[in-house]
């Protein structure tokens, strides 16, 4: 549908042609997120394993309307808000981001497929395998900003934080995977915008008339 296909064209621009957010990307986002959610409960709308992924896309903006709400709240309370709480916001926006990058590069990638190897990939290209992919995507996520999270928390704590035991051994696990995990998101970031590029010049030239 044209819609879902503009609510695509709005998230490759927010997330991998913006190189930051702004307050207007983020309300469109939003306002996107929602009608595709309402949308995607239509029954004109095939149950199809891009139709999977592009949910999962549209559910990941409630982290940042979640983000949103954490501020106003922080806000509220002044300046007696611990770090830790002020980091949840910012890893909330940060589990956004890189959900939605990879699901994007995830619904281009099964473009490719649907371009090029339409009959070869159809097995592929199942809800079920839409939503094992989803919930691997969210988990990974969910893994790494677990682990930023209590690097923040050990960098606000310093030395009140644990050094012994079970805690502790947590605790220097974290800071040191967060530094290198931090750069290979950098560089996953960069990848992802290059492989999305790739694919639909590719597929925008196999496209085009002869």
């Amino acid at each position: 549908m044209k819609d879902l296909r503009r609510y695509l064209a709005l998230k490759y621009i927010q997330y991998l042609v913006l190189s930051s957010s702004n307050a207007v990307s983020t309300l469109l986002g939003l306002l996107g997120s929602a009608y595709t959610m309402i949308l995607l409960q239509s029954a004109k709308v095939s149950s199809k394993s891009t139709a999977v992924l592009i949910s999962s896309l549209a559910q990941a903006d409630l982290l940042v309307f979640l983000s949103l709400v954490s501020d106003v709240v922080l806000g509220s309370f002044g300046a007696g808000v611990s770090p830790t709480a002020s980091a949840l916001a910012r890893i909330l926006l940060t589990a956004n981001a890189h959900v939605s990058c990879v699901l994007l590069s995830c619904v281009a990638f099964e473009a490719y497929l649907i371009t090029f190897l339409p009959s070869e990939s159809r097995p592929l290209r199942t809800v079920r395998n839409a939503r094992l992919i989803s919930r691997v995507i969210w988990t990974l996520v969910a893994a790494e900003c677990a682990l930023f999270l209590v690097d923040d928390h050990l960098r606000a704590s310093g030395a009140s934080a644990p050094s012994r035991g079970p805690l502790g051994l947590l605790f220097q696990f974290s800071s040191a995977a967060a530094a290198p995990l931090r750069s290979l998101s950098y560089t996953l970031g960069i990848l992802l915008r290059i492989t999305n590029v790739y694919i639909y010049y590719k597929i925008f030239f196999s496209m085009s008339p002869r």
